[in-house]
C-alpha cells in the first residue's frame, strides 16, 4: 500500500510540473510571473560579459519595468548551441531593444490531460497487477535437484605442523 501511495504522489508531482509551457506573451507581464526573453544579436553583445556570448534566451521571475528595462530574477539561461545553465535568482536588467520575443509560462490543458491519463493508467496497472506482476522473473516454482548429488558440509581446515614436518623428514632424509 505504501508503494501505491508513493506512485500516486510521484504521478501527481509529474502532472503538476509538466502542466506548464512557455507561450508567446500578448500583454505586459505581471510582477511574479515567470517569463522568458529571446535575446537579439545586439543583446548578446551587450550581455555577453554578464551572461555569456552565446546567450539565446533568459528565463526568470518578472520583477518590474524600471527605466524602461525588464527587471528579472533569473532562474536559467539557454545558449545558441543548446545547453542550459541554472541560475539562483540573480537580478538582471534587460533593455527592450535586446529582446526579440517574449514568452510567459502558462497552464497547458493538453499536457495536463495527457499526463493525467498516463498517471491514472500507471496507477490502475499497479493496482490490478501489483508490482510483482510487472516482472518476467521466476514464477515461484523451485526446480528439483537434477543432478541427484548431495553437498557435504565443509569441514574446518586443520594444519598440523608437526605431521607436515615429520612427513618431509621421512621423504627427504638428510645425508651428512
Amino acid at each position: 500500500m505504501l508503494v501505491v501511495k508513493r506512485l500516486v504522489w510521484s504521478a501527481t508531482a509529474i502532472c503538476v510540473a509538466g502542466c506548464y509551457e512557455l507561450q508567446p506573451a500578448r500583454q505586459s507581464p505581471e510582477p511574479g510571473a515567470v517569463i522568458a526573453l529571446d535575446i537579439s544579436d545586439q543583446g548578446r553583445v551587450a550581455l555577453g560579459g554578464l551572461v555569456g556570448p552565446e546567450l539565446s534566451q533568459i528565463e526568470g521571475r518578472f520583477v518590474s519595468m524600471e527605466k524602461g528595462e525588464y527587471v528579472l530574477h533569473v532562474t536559467g539561461v539557454r545558449f545558441l548551441r543548446g545547453g542550459e545553465q541554472g541560475w539562483s535568482g540573480e537580478t538582471v536588467s534587460i533593455k527592450p531593444e535586446y529582446v526579440t520575443s517574449r514568452y510567459q509560462r502558462k497552464f497547458s490543458t493538453v499536457k495536463t490531460a495527457a499526463l493525467s491519463a498516463i498517471a491514472v493508467g500507471a496507477v490502475a496497472l499497479v493496482a490490478t497487477k501489483g508490482l510483482s506482476g510487472l516482472s518476467q522473473g521466476d514464477r515461484g516454482s523451485i526446480p528439483g535437484d537434477t543432478s541427484q548429488t548431495m553437498r557435504r558440509p565443509l569441514r574446518p581446515l586443520r594444519l598440523d605442523l608437526f605431521k607436515i614436518l615429520n612427513n618431509q623428514v621421512r621423504t627427504n632424509p638428510r645425508s651428512d
